[in-house]
């Protein structure tokens, strides 16, 4: 039950007025800086755009350095009171085994992203235990005209008007299908299924005992999701789900997906949910990872089982 799990700490809301960092820990692309800062100002929050968000180093955005430098900076400087990515593309595991854990636990604060950032999401559930969120990024999402439910999802959670006990909304336009009934309670954690894949068998994988899976991904056909999720029953990963939340895995054909996934956890006997607005898509539906939830399947609900966020 999810009691026995210790709760990942929720971190410091985002004000109203508060302050967001802007890095790019993953690949490069070009920001449009007026842009950007209108779009955020005319929600009530200034952007401070760190250094290496101008910089290219081939298919990363900057260095090893820089992107790690600004990934330290942003979550050090006190007047910040959020980090989003840039884009995702690949880089971020490059910096897992230099990133100062005791940093960032000193300094918890809404940290936003997904696709490659999810090594970092993993990263900072298992070495520094707060609470992240897998949500839109700020040039393909935000900037992107993605459709509402993109900034009311992502603004709900980071100012802290869902609280315990609430339920996420997900849009009625988008059905979602149970592919294994059930109820499970446990610790929402995951992100891209490709890079949960390539941290096995480092310090940096999934810690799945007592998780609700998330799973995403794009630009993979059927036959690789399946080796994918074959890695992770091998790893022995699957057999300690409590339950398992699929996102978008955008270009599969839905009902091949959902037989495959049918395959796969039906022997597990845990509850599966899929077709969430999270991921490569539009809507791209902020969720909480490292968060205490309750997921039911059959009734295609997911429920915040603690606070994600604390008033400052």
């Amino acid at each position: 039950m999810a009691h026995t799990l210790t709760p990942h700490h929720p971190v410091p809301a985002l004000p109203p007025e508060g302050l967001i960092a802007v890095i790019a820990p993953a690949g490069p692309a070009p920001l449009d800086t007026d842009k950007a800062i209108q779009w955020m100002r005319a929600r009530g929050h200034e952007l401070r755009i760190f250094p290496g968000v101008y910089e290219k180093d081939n298919y990363l955005a900057g260095s090893d350095e820089v992107r790690l430098n600004d990934l330290h900076a942003a979550f050090a400087d006190p007047e910040v009171k959020a980090i989003i990515c840039l884009r995702g593309g690949y880089g971020t595991p490059r910096l897992l085994d230099r990133i100062d854990f005791d940093l960032l636990r000193r300094n918890p604060k809404p940290f936003i992203g997904y696709s490659d950032i999810t090594a970092l999401h993993l990263a900072i559930s298992r070495y520094a235990g707060f609470v992240t969120f897998h949500g839109p990024l700020l040039n393909a999402d935000l900037l992107g005209n993605k459709e509402p439910p993109t900034v009311t999802s992502f603004f709900s959670l980071l100012h802290g008007q869902l609280k315990a006990g609430s339920t996420l909304d997900h849009p009625a336009a988008y059905p979602l299908t149970t592919v294994e009934p059930g109820i499970a309670h446990g610790r929402l954690l995951g992100g891209n299924l490709s890079i949960i894949a390539a941290t096995m068998g480092t310090p940096y994988q999934i810690d799945a005992d007592g998780v609700i899976l998330f799973i995403e991904d794009v630009n993979e056909p059927l036959y690789r999701i399946d080796r994918l999720l074959t890695q992770l029953r091998l790893a022995g990963t699957l057999h300690k789900l409590r339950g398992v939340l699929v996102g978008d895995v955008a270009g599969v054909d839905v009902e091949a997906l959902n037989r495959l996934l049918k395959q796969t956890f039906e022997p597990l006997r845990i509850p599966v949910l899929s077709g969430w607005r999270s991921g490569h898509c539009d809507p791209n539906l902020t969720l909480p990872m490292g968060a205490l939830v309750t997921l039911d399947a059959g009734e295609k609900r997911l429920v915040l089982e603690q606070d994600v966020v604390v008033s400052r």
